[in-house]
């Protein structure tokens, strides 16, 4: 059985789960069962979001969860589920794909991101709220909404060119931009802690998250020494 602390897991992957599956493991879950769209959720072909496991969990059972959008009374759902009922696993879609769903007050501010992205050959992918929305077309979207992204990057020398262009594009954006940068070992840093640590020491630290958990990392881990912000 592949263990979910593996490398070939990573937060935020979409999984697929059986139907019969998911109709098991409400079973066990009555009061989950009763909240608004979750009975028929893996009918209607949606995913799930893999999670880390709480303290105590079977490490043997796959740990997902979802939240409901804010008319539903914003529940996040967590389940667990045994391996065979995931029938496919995928990443998150990109800004691209799931800028259909935003509102169109935020297009100006995703045109800057996806052409910072462009140009520092990072395509951003979406989770929080857009996420939900463009998987479901269920309303999770409102006025106070963040928008949530993930920039994977493939060498840490990317990493402050790509924060100077987001915190560029912050400066003149309706909306919050938050998320995190994906760094080539998958531990994710918020991409606002990271951009507020760069005037600090080298010995500064900041969270790095994985599925195995929250860690402090060095900030010069991260960003080479010497970079001029």
């Amino acid at each position: 059985m592949t263990d979910i602390r593996d490398r070939s897991w990573q937060r935020h992957d979409l999984l697929q789960v059986a139907p019969v599956a998911w109709r098991l493991a409400l079973g066990s879950a009555p009061l989950v069962a009763e909240l608004p769209f979750v009975r028929g959720w893996s009918e209607r072909g949606w995913p799930v979001i893999l999670r880390r496991h709480a303290e105590h969990e079977d490490s043997d059972l796959v740990p997902v969860g979802l939240p409901l959008p804010p008319g539903a009374g914003r529940h996040r759902v967590a389940l667990l589920l045994p391996r065979a009922a995931i029938l496919h696993i995928r990443r998150p879609p990109t800004l691209r794909a799931a800028a259909w769903a935003a509102d169109p007050a935020w297009r100006a501010t995703i045109n800057a991101l996806l052409e910072l992205g462009e140009r520092r050959h990072v395509e951003p992918a979406v989770v929080g709220s857009l996420l939900w929305q463009h998987l479901t077309g269920l309303p999770y979207l409102t006025p106070s909404s963040d928008l949530d992204l993930l920039w994977p990057i493939r060498c840490l020398r990317d990493a402050y060119p790509l924060l100077d262009g987001i915190a560029r594009v912050q400066q003149t954006a309706c909306l919050r931009i938050d998320g995190e940068l994906i760094l080539p070992d998958s531990t994710a840093v918020q991409w606002r802690e990271l951009w507020n640590a760069r005037l600090g020491s080298d010995d500064a630290e900041i969270l790095g998250k994985s599925l195995a958990g929250v860690r402090l990392i060095a900030r010069s881990s991260v960003v080479p020494s010497g970079y001029d912000a």
